[in-house]
């Protein structure tokens, strides 16, 4: 019997499952990681490390409002987030700890930004300038400067600004009387690669970076770089604040060398949080050489027992699946036949014995003993766990099993 059987869904029987206490087991397992590893390298006078929780991309599918309150709730001391909506959102669901906006702001955004004490990235002068003016027009509203964090590119060649542009940075900062620096941050591009000589590059740069803000008398704030896999593979870049994303919600990267990944499962361990379910709406029996679904890409090679599930890849179910993937029905893995629809996928159940209308079928997570979480599904397909949990619909309901 799965978890999902003593929930009463209403509507469409298709929902994900969120465990919340899996959510802080694996904050409480990074804080002690962070902390171990700080010891170690500085013995007990080590400062603590700050978890800045990337909850973005309605955190990872699993909902960014429930999830943040409950990493607020474990400790969490920060959160991450993409854009000003995502940030609102917490906001006005409560949350207090500072919200920090990754990818920073359009033009036009500087109100929302102050009226909801959202925390900007900037990745140019001309940013700057902008933060400036809205704090100015804000005035007393603002109750102190504007708090932001500055974007360095490192090597990744994305968002951020050049080394080079420092001086200019610099400038502009000093002749800003609203805004205050608060934390100095850069992104790695193959911190999972553990043979790579970017991630060391990357640290050297960033590192060089911040030294030159501090030369020309510039404060860099908080100083972070680690993200899910730089925080287990390389504690060199740890600094004053991490920003896990991936390993808070249960999953740790593909390693290279792959050895690694199992190394890893074991040295912290993880609990994935979410498990995607959906019922069996039908159930009928095709004979040999029977078609199923668009353009009868699957044939039954013997009579077969074909079930229908109700959820398709609108819902989230990667189209990939078709004729690939399996799920989970009754403690075994039924393969997924056909071509995955936009609303409805069909399961081969002729070997899952006394299968019924009604019954769950696990896309991914646990029934019983056997499992398949989102990592699994995404190793199968060549996608990243992340791509997965993201894929989740709206029109899934997020029931939150605490």
């Amino acid at each position: 019997m799965t978890r999902g059987e003593k929930i009463k869904i209403e509507g469409r029987p298709v929902w994900a499952e969120v465990r919340l206490s899996a959510l802080t087991h694996n904050l409480q397992t990074i804080r002690k990681h962070l902390d171990s590893g700080s010891a170690n390298a500085g013995g007990k006078s080590a400062k603590r490390v700050k978890i800045l929780a990337v909850v973005k991309g309605n955190a990872y599918g699993h909902g960014g409002v429930a999830v943040a309150k409950t990493l607020a709730r474990a400790g969490a001391d920060m959160f991450c987030v993409t854009c000003t909506s995502e940030g609102i959102e917490l906001r006005e669901a409560g949350i207090k700890q500072p919200i920090l906006v990754l990818t920073g702001f359009w033009p036009g955004e500087e109100k929302r930004l102050i009226e909801y004490r959202l925390t900007p990235s900037v990745s140019d002068c001309e940013q700057l300038k902008l933060l400036e003016r809205a704090a100015a027009r804000a005035g007393k509203k603002l109750r102190g400067p504007l708090e932001f964090h500055f974007k360095i590119d490192s090597g990744m060649n994305r968002l951020g600004a050049s080394p080079q542009s420092i001086p200019c940075f610099a400038g502009v900062l000093a002749d800003c009387k609203h805004l205050k620096l608060a934390g100095t941050f850069t992104h790695l591009a193959s911190s999972e690669v553990m043979t790579t000589s970017e991630t060391p590059d990357q640290t050297r740069t960033f590192l060089a970076a911040v030294a030159k803000l501090r030369e020309l008398g510039i404060s860099p704030g908080i100083t972070h770089m680690a993200n899910s896999a730089a925080i287990i593979s390389s504690p060199q870049t740890w600094l004053d604040a991490v920003r896990p994303g991936a390993i808070l919600y249960g999953y740790h990267q593909n390693y290279d060398p792959p050895a690694k990944t199992v190394e890893v499962n074991q040295k912290v361990p993880l609990q994935p949080a979410l498990s995607f379910r959906a019922r069996i709406i039908s159930l009928r029996d095709v004979p040999a050489g029977s078609g199923v679904g668009y353009n009868a890409k699957f044939h039954a090679t013997r009579p077969s027992r074909i079930g229908v599930l109700a959820a398709g890849y609108a819902d989230g179910i990667p189209r990939g699946m078709s004729n690939h993937g399996t799920v989970i029905v009754r403690g075994k893995l039924a393969p997924v036949v056909g071509t995955i629809s936009m609303d409805l996928t069909a399961i081969d159940v002729t070997d899952v014995e006394d299968a019924q209308v009604g019954d769950i079928a696990t896309i991914f997570g646990a029934d019983g003993d056997t499992k398949q979480y989102a990592f699994d599904v995404a190793k199968q397909l060549g996608m990243v766990t992340a791509q997965v949990l993201v894929g989740i619909g709206w029109r899934v309901p997020r029931i939150y099993l605490r």
